[in-house]
């Protein structure tokens, strides 16, 4: 991968590669009429430490599937873009990655926010923000706390 397309810390897809492939998925998905889930974690390090984004890279990698997509947001942030998945889902994958984090990182845990196409957004932009909305309310509750996105209007 070229460094315009990839965090070569973690490994994953960077920022602007995914923020170009979100409208183009979204609109997959809006002619197929299926689900897409955007899940954005936060990882949380262990008291006091770190940790090492190329492990971090390869949890989130080993936890989705081969039509996944995730990325390392500018902000440290990660976000998976989850194709045919929905609410239900997207949770699933955040909590397996939050257990993985927390067996191979010792005091290592996460938040994660989820949002769904159609259910949550019906637009790229709203997606990104709904799932971000949705994380910062996971981060005003105990460590691994995964939260949903209210359903939109």
């Amino acid at each position: 991968m070229g460094a315009l397309i990839e965090d070569t810390e973690s490994g994953l897809f960077s920022e602007a590669f995914i923020l170009a492939l979100l409208p183009t998925r979204v609109a997959t998905a809006r002619r197929s009429l299926r689900q897409l889930g955007l899940v954005l974690v936060e990882v949380i390090p262990p008291d006091g430490g770190s940790v090492d984004l190329g492990t971090v890279g390869e949890l989130v990698q080993l936890t989705l599937r081969d039509s996944d997509v995730a990325a390392r947001l500018d902000d440290g942030r990660l976000a998976m873009l989850l194709e045919f998945t929905p609410v239900e889902g997207c949770v699933v994958v955040a909590e397996r990655l939050a257990r993985k984090l927390a067996e191979r990182i010792p005091g290592a845990s996460c938040w994660a926010g989820v949002a769904c196409y159609p259910a949550h957004a019906i637009d790229d932009t709203e997606l990104l923000d709904a799932a971000g909305a949705a994380l910062a309310g996971a981060r005003q509750a105990d460590r691994g706390t995964v939260a949903v996105a209210p359903v939109a209007d």
